[in-house]
């Protein structure tokens, strides 16, 4: 790295937050940087980089969150991102000014080998002992001066999930002087030794504890009495299956009221438009393309939110491990392990941080079939879709329990999208050795933590911004493109037709309609499908476009439920929605998947075989349920 490529990075200090998963690292971030969060990729891969800002003694100090790794001898691309910052090689990242190590104050029998690992490259270095609290509810009591003296490196103590938490630490980064020169005194001389220090590590670490009465381990009772409960081989997997039947129920039934909001403000401003811009295209362009095809968007976005919520709280409380344990056996038998459980579960919010979170998994061959599978995972944008086509078709009808029949439809399709993924892992295995089809599962069980309702929030927040980028951006931007080729060129004269018909969407969409005809698609829903392999929430506001423009729909979002009712039979509607339980994701996944895997191979055999499925599963239930008289 040149010195004039380092003249381009901020002037402000850099401090890098290093821990192991777990350790409360990025509750700890959020509390000192609170809502002054940015998060982005590092250049190159999709491993997500959080930043942040803290304002101390007037300065502004860049506080960067770096992916939790268990050692700094990296296996994974998250263990490789987090070496190549600390040591500076990192493209576009300037090498730490300040290392900040959290350690898990219950733990510090794993946590302390990292800061040993840390102190080796010769960074100043801050040991941030985090979890006081849960340490002492344990009985573990720490001599901070003691471990002070033991590793030569200054420590703190922190609360990460208390709103004065970090004071200690805040406290600390005043008194410094953050200069190189002021910073010196942080950096503990070590001998440089290359290669892996695992076993030494592991010595020097217990010695530590020895001297300092840690050396015993301290059981976490809270976590043994649920554990006995939440991992029972019988109950675990029943309570796992209420959970999330609960959370896709809540996903309609606590959704109702907001969306009538957001319809409402919608209705009104789409009407106070047609009230007083004069009849030219300016206001068609407003009306029919923006509104119609933006406002179509927003309206789902309280379901998109509840179900981020929840997985919000299931991630904050150290549930997800235990799911990924309970399902070990079943994904066992299609020759994966527990491990691919938490990238797939990620893929119900987006494929794509689904996608990036295969990085954790170092079997390759497991992490290949867990990437081709992400994409049947019911993403959130895929939401929009089911919630229009359900509540058209499906009545809102309570069942036996207090059991909505629209929340169960919904369960019934994320279900799909599953056991559709483990058909194809299924089908993988019997193309691979059979010596890689097993890894036993290996992974931390966390203790149980009350979720911290400022950590949900935050990660609300950003998930809101991100959504609402989209709609703004590359939304808003196809909305306006498909707009414009649904309303040129005009109708000729003496024409009978809507003009829409006579348009390049129009005979793009009748050109596809003699493919898609077998499964029942008409020419509005080829047209639709176009703009949506870039989003797929775009599906929406394309078909609400497509009507608005074919004089067929009212002024409204609200106009395409009735609409559809009435144009399109049960039949098609089930087809469409088993399209898009497996159809293939937004060209944003297709591209995640391209750097993920260095190539345009996977990519290309992931678009195959995910449309060769969607057409068939669409063919099946379409004549089906001709065969049903629902057509």
């Amino acid at each position: 790295m040149t010195e004039s490529t380092v003249n381009f990075y901020p002037k402000e200090p850099l401090i890098a937050l290093v821990g192991n998963p777990n350790c409360g690292k990025t509750s700890l971030f959020n509390l000192l940087t609170g809502g002054k969060q940015k998060v982005a990729n590092y250049a190159g891969v999709t491993v997500e980089r959080k930043e942040g800002k803290l304002l101390i003694n007037h300065k502004v100090l860049r506080i960067l969150d770096l992916p939790g790794v268990y050692s700094l001898y990296p296996r994974s691309l998250d263990e490789h991102i987090t070496c190549n910052v600390l040591l500076g090689r990192a493209t576009g990242e300037k090498k730490p000014d300040l290392v900040l190590c959290v350690l898990d104050a219950t733990n510090l029998r794993r946590n302390l080998r990292l800061v040993l690992a840390v102190k080796r490259m010769g960074l100043p270095c801050i040991v941030v002992l985090n979890m006081m609290d849960i340490a002492k509810k344990r009985g573990i009591d720490i001599n901070l001066a003691q471990l002070e003296a033991e590793l030569h490196l200054p420590i703190v103590s922190t609360i990460g999930v208390e709103s004065k938490g970090d004071q200690a630490l805040r406290e600390k980064l005043m008194s410094l002087d953050l200069t190189k020169s002021g910073l010196h005194d942080l950096v503990e001389s070590v001998d440089q030794t290359t290669g892996h220090q695992t076993e030494a590590d592991n010595q020097v670490v217990q010695g530590i504890l020895k001297r300092m009465g840690l050396d015993q381990l301290v059981a976490d009772p809270m976590s043994d009495r649920l554990d006995n409960t939440l991992l029972h081989p019988i109950l675990g997997p029943m309570i796992l299956f209420v959970v999330l039947f609960f959370i896709f129920q809540a996903v309609f039934t606590w959704a109702e009221y907001p969306m009538e909001i957001i319809k409402d403000a919608t209705d009104w401003v789409s009407q106070q438009c047609l009230e007083y811009l004069p009849d030219n295209w300016l206001r068609s362009l407003l009306v029919y393309g923006v509104i119609a095809g933006a406002g179509g968007v927003v309206v789902f976005l309280p379901q998109i939110l509840i179900l981020f919520f929840f997985i919000l709280i299931l991630e904050e409380s150290g549930y997800l491990p235990r799911a990924a344990y309970l399902l070990d056996r079943i994904m066992g038998s299609v020759g994966l392990s527990g491990r691919s459980f938490i990238p797939l579960l990620s893929s119900f919010a987006c494929a794509i941080p689904g996608i990036m979170a295969t990085r954790t998994i170092t079997n390759p061959r497991d992490r290949l079939v867990t990437i081709l599978i992400a994409p049947l995972m019911t993403c959130s944008a895929r939401l929009p879709v089911y919630a229009l086509l359900i509540g058209a078709f499906i009545p809102s009808r309570e069942l036996s329990f207090g059991v909505d029949l629209q929340g169960l439809v919904l369960f019934v399709l994320y279900l799909s999208g599953i056991f559709g993924a483990m058909a194809v892992a299924w089908v993988l295995k019997k193309f691979a050795n059979s010596k890689t089809t097993f890894h036993p599962l290996m992974m931390e069980l966390p203790s149980y933590h009350f979720p911290s309702m400022k950590n949900v929030a935050i990660g609300l927040w950003q998930r809101l911004f991100i959504f609402l980028r989209r709609v703004g951006g590359m939304i808003l931007f196809l909305t306006i493109a498909l707009w414009f080729l649904a309303s040129y060129p005009h109708a000729p004269i003496g024409a009978t037709g809507p003009a829409i018909e006579y348009s390049f969407a129009g005979i793009l969409g009748k050109l596809l309609a003699t493919i898609l005809s077998p499964i029942g698609f008409n020419w509005e829903i080829s047209i639709a499908l176009v703009p949506g392999m870039a989003a797929r929430e775009v599906v929406v506001s394309s078909l609400g476009t497509v009507y608005a423009l074919a004089g067929q729909a009212g002024d409204t979002a609200d106009a395409l439920t009735p609409l559809i009712q009435h144009s399109w039979s049960l039949a098609t509607a089930l087809s469409l929605l088993a399209w898009f339980v497996f159809a293939p994701q937004c060209l944003s996944t297709i591209a995640a998947v391209k750097r993920e895997t260095g190539g345009y191979k996977i990519p290309a055999i992931m678009l195959t075989y995910l449309f060769l499925l969607a057409y068939l599963a669409s063919f099946i239930v379409y004549h089906l349920a001709l065969s049903l008289g629902w057509g």
